[in-house]
């Protein structure tokens, strides 16, 4: 029903090595050289991606599993959860750097 679960395990592997490893860089407190002038809100861009990591998990595990229709079906209505999540994170970490950026200028940190 769910198909090959090859393909998923695929998927999965694919998704965790472009997405998992930024986060947690950030949350390591590495951050990346083209987002140097909008620190303020890392931490909450970091929680956004896990978030996106956490849908794609929520979605692939089910059909890896071959699960029922309506259990794939539940855990897809989790993902929209982690979806609306992630936006969240994302427009708070941007009226976090904007809030930044009217008080002055942040200078990157060292290391």
């Amino acid at each position: 029903m769910n198909g090959n679960p090859l393909y998923h395990w695929i998927a999965l592997a694919v998704s965790t090595a472009l997405t998992l490893p930024l986060p947690v860089a950030i949350l390591a407190g590495w951050t990346p050289p083209w987002m140097r002038k909008r620190q303020a809100g890392m931490r909450l861009r970091a929680y956004g991606l896990l978030c996106i990591y956490a849908l794609m998990l929520v979605n692939g595990l089910p059909r890896i599993a071959d699960a029922s229709i309506e259990t794939v079906m539940a855990f897809m209505n989790v993902g929209f959860g982690f979806i609306a999540a992630a936006a969240v994170l994302f427009l708070l970490a941007e009226r976090r750097d904007s809030a930044a950026r009217a008080v002055g200028p942040v200078e990157p940190r060292e290391g």
